[in-house]
């Protein structure tokens, strides 16, 4: 799979929130991992003001311990927060400057491996939900054609949550607000067990848990809850290839 096709079959999965077993914590999951696969970054995670103006942190991709001091500084200072805040994107600077700016945020950055970070806001006209943080270990900063890549994602995504609510019940998706942020630990506890299992790697382990939901129309949280609790090991599924821009496309899905 080329990656142009790779950045459409992305926005085909964000638009697609209208279904009736439509999954939070899979969506927002779903979109880290297509931010790791499709940007020149690290790590992701996606932040919701649910209750606002506070800032939540449900579907990182890998929130090893590292990355969650990284998480739990960013709900309160940092991109992120500028970024709900001002409805316009924020990056790091040189990180020894930017202790005085954000005196929690940058010292974890730095002490987590990172050497920058970027934030996108997650806005559509008055209806503001929050913020996708984009996390950096190499010398480059995010280029413009990402960043302007990041920001159409998490717009995309926006407008399918937004959809989803208005669709939905309010208090629908403001229960499974409450519960992405609730149950996120269960999500990565099962994909560490499946990858050691299956000896695949975490975003193997959670496509696999993603396709058996999806096949059997159950939730994503009750496949991660039978990973840890009775031993069940769904199958790995195959991922896309995504070739370098210019190579031939020699096979079809």
């Amino acid at each position: 799979m080329s990656r142009e096709q790779h950045i459409v079959r992305t926005f085909l999965e964000l638009a697609d929130t209208l279904v009736d077993d439509f999954d939070l914590i899979d969506f927002l999951q779903q979109m880290t991992v297509r931010c790791q696969e499709l940007l020149d970054i690290t790590d992701a995670a996606v932040f919701l003001a649910h209750p606002p103006p506070h800032l939540h942190s449900p579907a990182p991709c890998n929130p090893g311990p590292a990355l969650q001091h990284v998480l739990d500084a960013a709900c309160r200072q940092g991109p992120a927060f500028d970024a709900h805040r001002t409805s316009q994107p924020v990056a790091t600077g040189d990180l020894a400057e930017e202790a005085d700016r954000w005196p929690e945020f940058a010292p974890r950055l730095h002490a987590a491996g990172y050497t920058g970070a970027t934030a996108v806001p997650m806005r559509l006209r008055r209806d503001s939900l929050g913020s996708l943080l984009l996390l950096r270990t190499g010398d480059r900063p995010l280029s413009a054609d990402d960043l302007a890549l990041a920001q159409a994602l998490a717009d995309a995504a926006t407008i399918g949550l937004l959809q989803a609510r208005t669709i939905s019940q309010q208090h629908t998706i403001n229960e499974q607000l409450h519960t992405a942020l609730q149950t996120r630990i269960v999500i990565e506890q099962a994909k560490g067990l499946l990858a050691a299992r299956r000896n695949i790697s975490l975003n193997h382990a959670f496509d696999a848990m993603r396709a058996h939901a999806r096949t059997h129309r159950i939730q994503l949280r009750q496949v991660a809850m039978d990973v840890i609790d009775t031993g069940f090991t769904p199958a790995p599924r195959p991922r896309p290839r995504t070739q370098p821009p210019g190579a031939q496309q020699t096979d079809t899905e």
